[in-house]
């Protein structure tokens, strides 16, 4: 399919048509937006819908709501359009300054203390850029939900239209309170963690298995009493003396410094978890992103206690 093919005003117009319907919650609402008549509006749709071969939208004579490929439709169109304005906005600062709306997925526990504080500096050096953040464990579509950035934690799926950058790896520590060492006894191989408590992470059957050269199998068979979704409750257990935890480094510091937890098997190699910074493969990343990237790559490792990595 040709370029004059694919972007003729045309198409253009029933995009925005499209979208300017969604917005508005009506054809008429349009009309007004774009200062159309609400028949022009309704043309544009139709032989956007023609050209397409779906219907956009389930319409009555009361109420009109997007259908499933609406739904599908209008996501990626937004962002397209965002993309068009903010291609305008960079020209005209010469493509340099960090402006418009970024969106940022994250983990939960890892981005409010590790990754929001360096976002957060960036956007007090750059007043137009405006940020908005997400907590979230869950793994986000980037390209189907709208984000221009994540933060990803573990191995990374080949996943295509998608390009990385490595944050470290995470160091991992086994970590216990000095009142449950004192109870137990304190572990000095992997060979004596057999019959101590472990507390673990996980949510519902999917378990984060500790690292294989720092646990026997003969440990790994006692079934965990205490398995938990959230670092902080993690580590609150560990230090109210219910077991030992494999926790990273950045989560367990403050507690070593006050001396509520203590370091196991510190000699012990324990390989630790990746954690990438993930985007849209586009072939121009816009300034907000660059800028994000390079302030998390700079940044993000030192508060994150981690090794770097190229």
């Amino acid at each position: 399919m040709g370029t004059n093919e694919t972007y003729t005003p045309d198409r253009l117009s029933g995009i925005s048509a499209f979208v300017a319907a969604v917005d508005a919650g009506s054809f008429a609402g349009a009309a007004e937006r774009l200062h159309l008549t609400r028949s022009a509006v309704a043309k544009r749709i139709g032989r956007l819908e023609t050209r397409l071969g779906v219907r956009l939208f389930h319409r009555t004579t009361r109420s009109q709501h997007l259908t499933d490929e609406g739904q599908t439709f209008y996501l990626r169109c937004t962002r397209v359009l965002a993309e068009l304005s903010e291609a305008e906005d960079e020209l005209s600062a010469g493509a340099v300054t960090p402006r418009g709306k970024l969106r940022v997925t994250m983990p939960v526990q890892i981005g409010r203390q590790c990754i929001a504080p360096v976002l957060l500096t960036l956007a007090k050096t750059h007043s137009e850029l405006r940020l908005e953040m997400a907590f979230s464990d869950r793994r986000v579509d980037l390209v189907e939900e709208g984000y221009d950035l994540a933060v990803r934690s573990g191995r990374l799926d080949d996943t295509p239209g998608l390009k990385a950058r490595s944050l470290g790896e995470q160091t991992m520590l086994l970590c216990a309170s000095p009142a449950y060492l004192t109870a137990h006894g304190t572990p000095q191989t992997a060979a004596d963690l057999v019959g101590h408590e472990r507390l673990m992470y996980g949510r519902g059957n999917n378990l984060y298995q500790w690292p294989a050269l720092t646990v026997t199998p003969e440990a790994t068979r006692r079934t965990p009493r205490f398995v938990l979704d959230d670092l902080v409750a993690l580590v609150e257990a560990a230090e109210q003396g219910l077991g030992i935890a494999c926790i990273p480094q950045w989560v367990a510091a403050q507690s070593m410094r006050t001396g509520k937890l203590v370091q196991l098997l510190a000699n012990t190699y324990t390989p630790g978890t990746p954690l990438h910074l993930v985007w849209p493969d586009t072939r121009h990343p816009s300034p907000k992103l660059r800028a994000a990237i390079d302030a998390l790559v700079s940044a993000a490792p030192a508060l994150l206690g981690v090794p770097r990595t190229s």
